[in-house]
């Protein structure tokens, strides 16, 4: 059986697949990152659970991968198989393509989390048919993938759909890329989460603690949840405004919240467009399987691109 290995390296976990060219997952699994013993374990870790995926294949599907697709968080040179920087795993410049490939004897394919994710996303997930998307992630930060033809769009440092570091209000929060108010001080699931344990007077309330208060009722909940709205709106009016997607893509903790989100975010972007053509504004469909099964997309993408080299 064809396949290749898809993996999705996260802050704490990862997640893997065994991806059939149709996109069947054929065999997943998850493992702990490691990294409470250090970036230098981290890399092991990943290393050896490739080598598990790849030993599972020829056991149990009579075939080693043909290839692999990784998706790591942080800073990515993805041209040249580069884990460039990740705060929260701790590494600085691991060619993790090179070490992968020594240890499958495959063609591996690295991506950003973030636009792996988004690629999914737009060719199987919510922007299927879409031929230009937006996908931005609502989480601990916030993120976002440009979407063009199949293929999402990295930028000519690696840093295309930065939306997260879009200033919305000069005057607002720091934000640790040393900018003040940039957006996922103010509209990201840490930042509902920081206003709201403040708002509740409890310290361990979350964002989505404050998304069902609202949808009780709570004054405070909505007050601390439409700011989030309007400073969400106030980026991603500057985003379509740049890019004209035709869809714009909303995943991530917040987006959990269903309608009690979307309602009030498309008013609100609505309110602020002028010439601007309003895109569809949807709920991301894949949940956390999205890194994987673009993980999966890079590998076959990677096997293509060498077949046209080699034909």
């Amino acid at each position: 059986m064809r396949h290749v290995i898809a993996l999705d390296v996260g802050g704490t976990g990862m997640k893997a697949a065994l991806v059939a060219p149709d996109g069947t997952l054929l065999h997943e699994a998850r493992r702990a990152t490691a990294r409470e013993r250090g970036p230098d374990a981290v890399v092991e870790s990943i290393l050896g659970f490739a080598g598990e995926l790849r030993a599972y294949g020829q056991e149990h599907l009579g075939h080693s991968a043909l290839a692999a697709g990784v998706a790591v968080p942080g800073i990515v040179d993805a041209e040249n198989g580069i884990a460039v920087y990740a705060a929260n795993l701790g590494w600085r410049d691991v060619p993790l393509r090179d070490l992968l490939r020594e240890r499958l004897g495959a063609p591996v394919a690295l991506g950003h989390d973030v636009r792996t994710g988004g690629l999914a996303e737009g060719r199987i997930g919510a922007g299927k048919g879409a031929d230009r998307f937006l996908f931005v992630p609502l989480g601990t930060g916030i993120a976002g993938a440009i979407g063009i033809a199949g293929r999402i769009e990295a930028g000519a440092h690696g840093y295309a759909g930065e939306i997260g570091h879009i200033v919305v209000r000069p005057d607002g929060p720091a934000c640790g890329c040393g900018q003040r108010g940039c957006l996922e001080t103010l509209a990201s699931a840490a930042a509902v989460t920081r206003a709201w344990a403040t708002a509740s007077g409890d310290p361990d309330a979350d964002a989505a603690d404050c998304a069902k208060a609202v949808e009780s009722g709570d004054a405070r909940a909505r007050e601390v949840w439409l700011d989030a709205v309007d400073a969400l709106a106030a980026g991603l009016v500057t985003a379509l405004t740049l890019l004209d997607p035709r869809t714009l893509i909303i995943g991530g903790g917040l987006a959990e919240a269903g309608e009690t989100l979307f309602t009030p975010l498309r008013a609100a972007v609505e309110e602020r467009v002028t010439f601007q053509k309003l895109p569809a504004i949807v709920p991301a469909a894949l949940g956390d399987t999205a890194g994987c099964l673009g993980a999966g997309l890079l590998a076959w993408d990677l096997l293509a691109t060498d077949s046209e080299v080699t034909a």
